[in-house]
């Protein structure tokens, strides 16, 4: 537990820095921009971000899962499991770029965006698919390396406010503020592999489809589990942005994309305490129960904290930071942050699904209430604008999240019924696991 929060520590140091810049950059673009001609922008950004998750693999859970593999990282097992992960990298170039051409092709009949800046959003998806970065992730959190992951990705909101800085000076345009990011993108990419590097030795010659799969025969099968529910993460966010945008036009798309980035905040800080607890779950698996409980506990006290910070703050923040005109977004942030508190809660309990190879079950738990949501958001959006939006992303979180602990409770029950007849017939010493409670 000690490791755990040093490392949480430390990541959310870096999500603090990010927190920070993020606010220079955002402010920048939506008074530079204005809503309509932001909302342009968030849905590159969003297409950019849409095509990356869909096209990625959670490579890095690959390398902590079968580097260490709960006895300890060796050299040939962190090569092998390296190798597995830069293959599927390569292939998510490939197919993310197919993908992104078929998109941006399609968008002039789905989403309010002109047609001057089709070639603009096309290079943007390229940018991130070559700005992959899970791997080297992976190595660095393998090895417990986070002050080191921290300083290198704090290289990305540096770059992306100085980029928008610039931006507002020199090119206060859609195609200037996206040239930020993307510069950023590729900074950020270059200073996780050159970190990671250092760190362990990667070996192009280990790069292998095959290595992996022949020595661990669910590999595919977590494999394929982990990327779909990446891309139901990527789904219930950007996928929605962009409907909105669909539903509701330019407009609506860039003050929810507002409202959505101050609300939701909260799950970039569920994605910090997943990834922190996710390697000491794998390490630690007679104590992982317990570990994922404390940290739940300690993610709703900072939910409803930051619940009542939106709630009482809110307004006042849309205004000074977006302008007047994003003020109409406040309880649509208030609505997201409350999802985001909820995502909070649930990060641990995914986590302990992942760990102890039920990623296909959590998959499953996250897919039912995403589906549901970005069914019913046209729906919703008729009903409330961005308000009723809001709440089709609360009740998928709401759902996913009551999936994760009954999988969680199912699992326990298992054990207490398996473990008595394991005892008897080999002598083991074995307890039943607490109730998480």
């Amino acid at each position: 537990m000690k490791r755990l929060f040093t490392n949480m520590g430390w990541l959310l140091g870096g999500r603090g820095i990010n927190a920070v810049l993020s606010l220079v950059y955002l402010a920048l673009a939506t008074r530079s921009l204005g809503l309509e001609a932001f909302g342009y922008f968030a849905a590159i950004v969003a297409l950019g971000q849409t095509v990356t998750g869909l096209a990625n693999f959670q490579t890095w859970q690959f390398i902590v899962r079968w580097g260490a593999n709960g006895e300890g990282a060796t050299a040939e097992k962190v090569r092998e499991a390296t190798g597995f992960a830069i293959a599927l990298d390569l292939i998510s170039v490939v197919m993310g770029s197919v993908m992104a051409a078929l998109l941006v092709l399609s968008v002039p009949y789905w989403l309010p965006l002109p047609d001057d800046l089709l070639w603009l959003t096309f290079g943007y998806c390229v940018v991130s698919l070559l700005s992959i970065r899970t791997t080297p992730i992976g190595l660095l959190r393998l090895h417990f390396k986070y002050a080191t992951a921290t300083a290198a990705e704090a290289v990305q909101p540096i770059i992306r406010a100085a980029g928008a800085v610039l931006a507002w000076l020199f090119m206060p345009t859609v195609a200037g503020f996206i040239l930020a990011y993307a510069l950023s993108e590729i900074a950020v990419a270059a200073a996780l592999w050159f970190a990671a590097a250092r760190a362990e030795r990667i070996d192009m010659s280990a790069i292998s489809l095959t290595r992996i799969p022949a020595k661990h025969k669910d590999a595919w099968r977590f494999v394929w589990s982990t990327n779909m529910s990446g891309s139901l993460t990527i789904a219930g966010k950007q996928v929605m942005i962009l409907l909105v945008g669909t539903f509701g036009g330019a407009a609506l798309l860039g003050g929810f994309r507002v409202a959505s980035q101050l609300g939701q905040a909260l799950v970039e800080l569920a994605k910090t305490v997943s990834r922190a607890i996710l390697p000491e779950l794998v390490h630690a698996k007679d104590d992982a129960l317990y570990m994922a409980r404390r940290m739940a506990n300690i993610a709703l006290i900072g939910g409803v904290i930051a619940v009542l910070v939106a709630l009482f703050l809110g307004r006042w923040g849309l205004e000074l930071l977006a302008g007047p005109e994003f003020t109409g977004f406040y309880w649509a942030m208030v609505i997201l942050a409350i999802a985001g508190a909820v995502e909070l809660v649930g990060a641990s309990l995914e986590s302990l699904l992942v760990s102890a190879g039920r990623a296909g079950t959590a998959f499953l738990v996250r897919a039912v209430p995403t589906i549901l949501a970005l069914v019913l958001l046209d729906t919703a959006i008729e009903w409330n604008g961005a308000k009723g939006a809001a709440m089709a992303v609360l009740g998928s979180s709401a759902m996913a999240v009551i999936g994760f602990y009954v999988a969680i409770l199912n699992m326990q029950q298992i054990r207490i019924l398996v473990e008595p007849d394991e005892e008897e017939e080999g002598g083991a010493d074995t307890q039943p696991a607490p109730p998480l409670t």
